[in-house]
């Protein structure tokens, strides 16, 4: 028996798709639902390596948790990890089969990949009572529609309901709930189920006359009023959410446990990766946590970290320009505490050899690390076990670059030379016991009377924050709506909303072409009854005909029950089947020159 499913979407990136997905998998599984998070495809740097051995997005690893599962790249079968502004490489099923251009992939490689993305979801939808979707950035990204596999794409392949997400702290999220409605075809409104209003500060009763007259507009109904909630230090997905001299999320607020803070300055090296490395440092009571970008900013601090980076090369170019280097340079001279993690191993070392990232053979390192580095065009991807400074340590390894230490007290799989540390491993730092001897390590390096708490848990912190994810769901959304459409779909009859997007023969997940601002016929009709939103437009839509009615015999028929086959193909598009695509032309950097790919692998 296939599980029932539901869209989050959002009206822009960053609206909370991520946070209220994993609300929701935490409020399911609570109730007894056996539910799993799923991304079709996730552009992220934050990765996690499953037990496995497959890369995903950070996000979905964390919602797997909010479902008390194990993550698989099931539940991200592609991730995107941006290299430049035009090109990202390619992870697929959790290995990586080469760079590409944006050009390339939104030209025909994205919605060959469908098929894989709807066999993935259909192996969790027999598994699972439930599987809770997240979209990404926009579904009313109308210049990507017609290659979209992870908003309306997916949506309409697996007939799954969509709800829309808003965050009202940016201010004009009606405009935004409209809008977002207004640009879809009529086909994929007919799943727009309603909406979700994120981060609302104040009386609700005030916002009430707005949701009622966005009602109106629309036929659609708001299932939730989420509230603006403090302090939730979840993982970020599409990049550094904070300032880059502000504080690291919203670190705990709490007096030191000794005499002294510990200031820790993270650097904010182009293209960051795992940034969240620093979260757990975040979550002890007295240790201040910083992301900065100017030399002058090291002075006062305890620990400088160095964090991983998709750009080796790029990142120790630009501490170099920025005087940071010899700021990092200095400090290890003096015995003062520095953290490189992966890449940021690989800036503190010696020698960095590189034909696969940057391409841009030898170079030399900051040189405090007798480490050496050649880049490996396989990339490794590990869930390492071990111990250091007599604590057992758990990671995870998400790197291209292979380190040859040539000296130093052993630390991980790196070194440590002085008060300098390096290490490939992310994530070390959520082990508790190995965490507060590091903090020890490094307050009595820098001179500090810092105490680390005996009884922080970065695990029962992350646990109470899903739970709060799970609370605000429960407390101030309609769960038996929400319930009700996970199990049973959109509501029937919903009204179209003009204008309409702009037909474009070939959308991924669609069964026919569209009449642009055409309803489905006969015309839909809200829950109560409710026409169209505008008469006028919908007296005019009557007189053309219209594709068929969301959940028809004719829309079942482009589902998911046997993917791949002679019934997933649309108006001649074989959905996910690579082979039986037509080739696109090679895609091509910035400069003109080929970009690697797999062409086996896609």
């Amino acid at each position: 028996m296939r599980g029932g499913g539901l869209l989050v979407a959002g009206t822009t990136s960053d609206a909370g798709k991520s946070v209220v997905t994993a609300g929701i998998c935490r409020w399911l599984v609570r109730r007894g639902v056996k539910v799993a998070p799923f991304k079709a495809q996730n552009m992220s740097l934050n990765s996690f390596v499953t037990r496995e051995g497959a890369e995903i997005g950070r996000a979905q690893a964390m919602q797997a948790q909010a479902a008390r599962v194990e993550p698989t790249a099931l539940m991200n079968p592609v991730l995107l990890k941006p290299g430049s502004d035009r090109s990202s490489q390619v992870v697929l099923m959790g290995k990586p089969v080469g760079e590409m251009s944006a050009r390339g992939y939104h030209g025909g490689r994205q919605e060959a990949l469908l098929g894989t993305v709807t066999d993935c979801l259909e192996e969790l939808r027999s598994t699972y009572d439930a599987v809770i979707c997240e979209g990404a950035g926009s579904p009313a990204e109308i210049n990507l529609r017609r290659t979209d596999i992870v908003n309306m794409g997916i949506a309409r392949a697996a007939r799954f309901p969509v709800l829309v997400v808003g965050d009202i702290d940016r201010g004009g999220v009606f405009a935004s709930f409209f809008g977002t409605t207004a640009l879809l075809s009529a086909e994929d409104q007919s799943l727009v189920a309603g909406y979700l209003v994120n981060k609302f500060r104040g009386d609700v009763s005030l916002l009430e006359p707005g949701l009622d007259m966005l009602y109106g507009l629309t036929g659609r109904r708001t299932y939730g009023v989420l509230p603006y909630a403090h302090g939730l230090g979840i993982d970020e997905e599409d990049g550094l959410r904070v300032s880059l001299r502000g504080a690291v999320r919203e670190s705990v607020v709490a007096p030191p446990h000794g005499e002294d803070v510990l200031r820790v300055a993270v650097c904010a090296v182009p293209l960051m990766s795992n940034f969240t490395d620093v979260d757990a440092l975040a979550a002890e009571p007295g240790v201040v946590v910083r992301f900065v970008d100017r030399a002058e900013e090291l002075a006062d601090a305890d620990l400088v970290i160095v964090p991983g980076t998709r750009g080796t090369v790029k990142a120790l170019a630009w501490l170099r320009e920025r005087g940071l280097a010899e700021a990092l340079v200095r400090r290890a001279a003096e015995g003062r505490p520095v953290l490189g993690i992966c890449g940021g191993f690989q800036v503190l070392g010696e020698r960095i050899e590189d034909e696969v990232e940057s391409r841009a053979g030898v170079v030399e390192g900051l040189g405090v690390l007798p480490v050496r580095v050649r880049f490996e065009r396989a990339k490794t991807l590990a869930r390492p076990v071990g111990s250091a400074l007599g604590e057992v340590v758990e990671g995870y390894e998400i790197h291209h670059g292979v380190a040859h230490v040539r000296g130093g007290e052993p630390f991980l799989d790196g070194c440590r030379v002085g008060a300098v540390w390096g290490t490939h491993w992310h994530g070390s730092l959520e082990s508790d016991a190995f965490r507060r001897r590091f903090l020890v390590e490094v307050a009595r390096a820098a001179g500090r009377r810092f105490v680390p708490a005996p009884d922080t848990s970065f695990g029962v912190l992350r646990e109470e924050q899903l739970d709060r994810l799970g609370d605000l769901v429960e407390e101030h959304a309609d769960t038996d709506a929400l319930w009700g459409l996970i199990e049973g779909g959109a509501p029937r009859g919903l009204p179209f909303v003009p204008p309409g997007a702009p037909s474009v023969p070939g959308d991924v997940g669609a069964g026919a072409p569209e009449n642009r601002g055409a309803a489905p016929d006969p015309a839909p009709q809200s829950p109560e009854g409710l026409e169209m939103a505008h008469p006028e437009a919908q007296r005019e839509a009557r007189k053309k005909e219209g594709p068929e009615i969301a959940g028809s015999a004719g829309a079942r028929g482009q589902g998911l029950e046997n993917p791949g086959s002679a019934a997933s193909r649309s108006e001649g598009l074989e959905m996910g089947r690579p082979e039986t695509q037509e080739k696109a032309p090679r895609p091509q950097g910035p400069d003109g020159a080929d970009v690697h790919v797999d062409e086996e692998a896609l």
